[in-house]
């Protein structure tokens, strides 16, 4: 597989430069054939290095071009709202997740501080509890993640009204919500349960390979 598409985001994967070069070439034909133009200034390309160091062929490459314009490297990139970066890890994701559960929770705070608990919860467990792609980390240091928890008792500190030195544990036995590893563990077993009864043949297929 070296197409994946998802509405008009396409991912275009290759082993090397020359093979990444004709498949925008072969894009670029066959686009025009359904009236469809590619955005050069929000294409990018970005480089994997394989897990051999002895592998790697070099670190810089010459511009690939699509439509007559050069095309950028960069080191991540956000494809449908997952940061992806070239290290393979999470941590940068888990950066933007941090940075969305304040913004998300500041706002409620400031439009709804006057709502009932019961009222605060529906709006917490739906705009809060909804981390876009937690099941799909994988690779991440513990630092990351603990900043995450951080962030998630905080942020349920600030709506709720609770003080900082009120005890975590507590909090949560009284509003009923879920500690931070649960939320994580259940976000995971609630994925896996997906992706392991999709009648998607491409799931399929990966689910072959993975097991």
């Amino acid at each position: 597989m070296n197409v994946l598409a998802y509405a008009d985001d396409i991912a275009l994967l290759a082993p090397s430069w020359a093979a990444m070069q004709y498949l925008i070439e072969v894009l670029d034909v066959n686009i025009k054939d359904i009236n469809m133009i590619c955005n050069t200034d929000k294409t990018v390309c970005m480089i994997f290095n394989p897990s051999c160091k002895s592998k790697i062929v070099s670190q810089n490459f010459p511009s690939l071009i699509m439509s007559n314009k050069p095309i950028r490297f960069v080191v991540e990139f956000r494809y449908l709202g997952h940061i992806l970066n070239n290290k393979f890890t999470d941590d940068d994701d888990i950066k933007r997740e941090i940075r969305n559960l304040f913004v998300r929770t500041n706002l409620l705070a400031r439009r709804f501080s006057k709502c009932s608990i019961a009222v605060k919860l529906l709006l917490f467990k739906s705009y809060c509890l909804c981390l876009y792609d937690a099941a799909l980390w994988n690779t991440f240091t513990s630092r990351s993640m603990d900043k995450l928890k951080s962030c998630y008792n905080k942020c349920i500190k600030i709506f709720f009204g609770y003080r900082r030195c009120y005890s975590v544990t507590d909090m949560l036995a009284e509003l009923g919500l879920p500690t931070f590893t649960s939320f994580i563990n259940n976000s995971r077993s609630s994925f896996l349960l997906r992706w392991n009864t999709s009648i998607s043949i491409i799931v399929n297929h990966f689910v072959r390979i993975i097991v």
